[in-house]
């Protein structure tokens, strides 16, 4: 069967940037932008996008591209004879499915959350009563269930249409509108009254708040918010590279990406600071900034509705990208692994991915007793531990000892696939830094991240 290719070079970064933009650029880049010290952090962030996640990105494209396989058959057709490097592509999977184990209820929330504000349903509503909206929604399994089926169901049909004429196409319109949605959004926040203080807060380098919360507490998170904001580690990356040209280098590539990714998350705080300063609201972390703090928000504001149907809209879209990029991904495997065609991939990744759901739909309402990393966490809490805490790091790691080691793929080997093309080149010298240096930074990463989760 011959393998299928993207329509567009376009198609290509959409798709790609389309999987690292998620709910976490939304709800957690403002957020942790704002209580490390504004400009200080994003400054940090910036650096450690160009020096750790734009090189791992590379290495998953090279991966991709060179093999023309999804990640478990890819290691296979890389690998030397009798080497193991392959294994890494069934926990890499594991990881694909774990994910959207949760995103696809989450992606639920925003299709809801959406429905309700274009109904009408927060109007009228006092603070209290939009934050008890949130807990009934959480209360209720067969609501999250509905709308989760209708993620689930949304992603497999438009996999099923096809590489280019599904999934290429869907994504190349979502994106699109996610664009420019989102610019409208932050305009008309930013044009608020008392707008400007929020963007203050946001964007002016504040040293003192800086060292307030801890210089080496706001370098770390610097590192963990570029690292995990592209979604490596797990081949969701290589699978677009599979199904590209070499016309053009991945370096140019990863760096379009990345930078389309910043900024929808830099853009996201130029929405939710203007507006929450403007109504002296705390623009807090997590669900609550999301399912709460901006409802109230939007109710407070002059024609609300539309602006918050426009923003739940916008989240949808960022959420569904993701969806679609992974499970792309999953069905892409489906087919490398088992010869299946792609409708066949699709009619069983369908039925397990709506089993594999269940758990956190359930986590909060029927299982909410079981609190399996301690007092007050959820089903969810859990999985995304397992996928962003062990398997993307532990993953990106995997990628760049791959592409570096005489035992793996080797250096040569990566730098030759990733030059391919027009474009920025990667230089020789960097050898030194991704082959001693990064791993180092991965591995204090992942460990950082166990010892913060349990101590």
């Amino acid at each position: 069967m011959e393998r299928e290719k993207l329509g567009s070079r376009l198609g290509f970064i959409l798709l790609s940037a389309g999987c690292a933009i998620g709910i976490g650029n939304v709800w957690r880049f403002p957020y942790i932008t704002g209580l490390y010290g504004g400009g200080v952090f994003v400054l940090l962030y910036l650096f450690f996008l160009v020096v750790m996640g734009i090189p791992v990105m590379t290495m998953e494209f090279a991966v991709g591209r060179a093999s023309r396989k999804s990640i478990i058959k890819s290691f296979t057709a890389l690998e030397k004879p009798g080497r193991k490097w392959h294994l890494h592509g069934y926990l890499g999977m594991a990881g694909n499915y774990l994910l959207m184990m949760f995103y696809t209820t989450v992606s639920g929330w925003m299709l809801y959350y959406f429905y309700q504000m274009l109904t009408g349903r927060f109007t009228g509503k006092s603070a209290d009563e939009v934050g008890g909206m949130f807990v009934d929604m959480l209360g209720n399994p067969g609501v999250m269930t509905v709308a989760m089926i209708i993620v689930v169901v949304a992603g497999i049909l438009a996999c099923s249409l096809g590489l280019q004429r599904g999934v290429e196409r869907i994504t190349k319109w979502m994106m699109s509108a996610l664009l420019l949605i989102i610019i409208v959004l932050a305009i008309h926040s930013i044009t608020m009254d008392g707008g400007s203080a929020g963007l203050k807060f946001y964007l002016v380098p504040d040293l003192e708040r800086t060292l307030e919360v801890g210089l080496l507490d706001t370098i770390v998170a610097a590192m963990n918010q570029a690292f995990f904001t592209l979604s490596l580690g797990i081949g969701a990356m290589a699978i677009f590279g599979s199904y590209i040209d070499k016309g053009r280098t991945l370096l140019g590539e990863s760096i379009n990406i990345a930078v389309l990714d910043t900024f929808v998350a830099v853009v996201s705080g130029l929405i939710i600071f203007p507006a929450c300063f403007s109504f002296g609201i705390n623009p807090d972390q997590g669900p609550s900034l999301i399912f709460i703090t901006l409802p109230n928000v939007f109710n407070a504001m002059t024609g609300g509705r539309v602006w918050g149907t426009l923003f739940f809209i916008f989240m949808a879209f960022a959420a569904f990208s993701t969806v679609l990029a992974v499970f792309e991904n999953i069905i892409s495997c489906g087919m490398d692994l088992f010869g299946w065609n792609r409708k066949k991939s699709c009619i069983v990744n369908f039925v397990v991915l709506l089993v594999l759901s269940m758990p956190c739909v359930l986590g909060y309402n029927v299982w909410s007793a079981f609190a399996p990393l301690g007092a007050g966490s959820t089903v969810l809490d859990l999985e995304d531990f397992l996928v962003s805490n062990l398997i993307l790091p532990f993953g990106s790691l995997w990628y760049l000892l791959f592409c570096v080691t005489k035992k793996g793929w080797g250096f040569e080997n990566y730098l030759a696939e990733a030059n391919e093309g027009k474009g920025v080149k990667i230089p020789k010298w960097i050898y030194f830094y991704v082959k001693w240096i990064l791993p180092v930074i991965l591995v204090a990463l992942m460990l950082q991240g166990i010892w913060s989760k349990f101590f």
